[in-house]
């Protein structure tokens, strides 16, 4: 993959419209990735979510956040959700799209606007709910997929 570049703001934003697209109720969920360490990634065919460990399997516990007054996980953050359309612009490759950290790839409108903190997606038996704290992309994100220029 090495043929894999990073998107200028002009390729990103010549993108929107289809992202603008993504259907603002019944979505699709179009991968399930659960990370067991730090750096280390899983797709997986089936997930299960938990109330406490949340995406079970996954690392989310017991990495902690630099959010929370002791580093403990950040109960508001315990799921991490990208609209599949963005991961496909900037990941360039679906072979990438688990390198973005996020847990849950679901083609559906995650804008503010259609989905204020409070709102809950059900995604086969179980039901998330939107928190208010924001999920932007870390640095890891930054080297992988680029920073818009």
């Amino acid at each position: 993959m090495a043929d894999i570049k990073h998107l200028t703001k002009a390729e990103l934003e010549a993108g929107l419209a289809e992202i603008r697209q993504s259907p603002k109720d019944e979505g699709v969920l179009e991968m399930i990735v659960r990370r067991p360490q730090s750096g280390e990634r899983e797709v997986l065919a089936v997930g299960e979510l938990d109330l406490i460990e949340g995406l079970v399997g996954d690392n989310w516990r017991t990495r902690g956040s630099s959010l929370t007054a002791d580093g403990s996980a950040h109960p508001e953050m315990q799921l991490n959700v990208m609209n599949s359309r963005v991961i496909a612009l900037v990941a360039q490759n679906k072979g990438r799209w688990h390198l973005a950290g996020d847990q849950l790839f679901i083609d559906l409108d995650l804008s503010a606007e259609n989905l204020p903190p409070g709102s809950r997606l059900a995604i086969g038996s179980a039901v998330i709910e939107v928190t208010a704290p924001p999920h932007t992309g870390c640095q890891k994100f930054v080297e992988r997929f680029g920073r818009r220029r």
